[in-house]
């Protein structure tokens, strides 16, 4: 029997709308819909063309996929993913990106099935944030400093640098990921209902200095905002909420006694060249550092005023002195994860792909974000897992 269902997950993972989808199939709207409610069941031409769109096969619409199979109140809910972006999301893309991520917190969920972990630290982080937030009497604002002063150091991040910043967070228990999600927003993140945390990153070209702010930015929201139920803010508190985040990311990127100590030496404050050296130093963009200086009262609204405008003038909001020297972090907590568990025979990749899954190499590079190749090596190895064995996931792993 055809599983309407699994068409639908597909196609909501992907991002299309049953008319989108239609126009590849040279079918109607309507036929979309009578094949995801099982009031028609396509012919044998249309599960081959399918397929080919999804990167699945053909068994993939005959049984129920790892979505479907799973309890309802274990999905992934739309209102929890936090987005950095300048707009409220559409329903619809909000949808698509939940749907990814339920595929992909089963993928995780079976990836380490067999793996032991240490107490998750961002968990800690977590808790010990809420903790001083329903206790506290600051003002939000020394809030937000406390806070991410308190991550940097639980995190492990020394005041001088913000090299390993991605490496930590993923080793703090946050599973990080790329996709290429929209030119109108950099990067989103979510918990899920059993305390998993994770964090998609726009895949487009992005500076070190960008990517870190976005990490930054979603670890904020991930801390500040883990309770919030986005889909219901309106505008101004989208706004409140996004402005929230961008502070703490500043606060967290640049500490607070290490920058104004290194600040001793900018002599113009309204250069933004007088900056060059502390971008390299914390990897952090120009913008950032102006704002950090402002916030922190180092810079009046004026000379901020006119270090925006040199900026502009200079034609760094485009791109900024060092973007193109400065390594961009990748995340490899995943890719880590399965060369530990493969090469341990705790996990048969290509068992997993082609049979739990009844899908191609591509649908997992498209799901995790990783190359092929990465895939292809495992799936042509075939290698056997051993059976019931549970192994601790030790300082190897990001």
């Amino acid at each position: 029997m055809f599983h309407g269902e699994n068409l639908a997950n597909l196609r909501i993972m992907h991002g299309l709308s049953r008319k989108q989808l239609a126009v590849h199939l040279s079918t109607t709207e309507q036929a979309i819909w009578q094949y995801e409610n099982q009031y028609m069941s396509p012919d044998i031409r249309t599960v081959t063309a399918l397929k080919q769109i999804f990167s699945v096969r053909n068994k993939y619409f005959y049984a129920k996929d790892v979505i479907s199979s799973k309890q309802h109140d274990d999905r992934i809910q739309v209102m929890n993913i936090a987005y950095r972006s300048k707009m409220l999301q559409e329903l619809s893309k909000t949808q698509t990106e939940a749907k990814h991520l339920e595929f992909l917190d089963v993928f995780v969920s079976e990836l380490t099935s067999s793996l032991r972990h240490p107490t998750l630290k961002i968990l800690q982080i977590r808790d010990e944030a809420i903790a001083y937030l329903n206790t506290t009497a600051d003002s939000r604002a020394n809030q937000i400093e406390k806070i991410a002063s308190l991550a940097r150091q639980r995190l492990g991040l020394n005041d001088d640098s913000n090299e390993n910043l991605m490496h930590l967070i993923e080793k703090s228990g946050v599973f990080i990921f790329e996709k290429a999600i929209g030119k109108d927003t950099d990067a989103y993140s979510l918990w899920t209902k059993h305390g998993r945390s994770y964090m998609m990153l726009g895949s487009l070209k992005r500076s070190a200095a960008r990517r870190n702010f976005d990490i930054a930015h979603e670890l904020g929201h991930l801390l500040l905002h883990n309770q919030l139920e986005f889909t219901s803010l309106d505008s101004n508190e989208h706004k409140k909420t996004e402005k929230e985040a961008n502070i703490f990311a500043c606060a967290l990127l640049l500490p607070k006694v290490a920058f104004l100590e290194a600040m001793k030496n900018i002599d113009r404050l309204s250069n933004p060249d007088a900056y060059i050296d502390l971008k390299r130093k914390w990897q952090t963009s120009l913008q950032v550092l102006g704002y950090r200086a402002a916030g922190l009262g180092l810079m009046e609204a004026k000379d901020h005023r006119n270090f925006y405008a040199a900026l502009h003038r200079k034609d760094y909001l485009k791109q900024e002195p060092l973007d193109t020297i400065l390594p961009l972090q990748k995340p490899l907590k995943i890719k880590s994860m399965i060369d530990f568990a493969t090469n341990k025979g705790l996990l048969n990749l290509k068992k997993m792909i082609e049979t739990d899954w009844h899908a191609e190499v591509p649908f997992f590079a498209k799901l995790t974000g990783i190359e092929a190749a990465f895939f292809e090596k495992y799936v042509s190895q075939g290698q056997n897992t051993k059976n019931g064995k549970v192994m601790e996931l030790r300082a190897r792993m990001p």
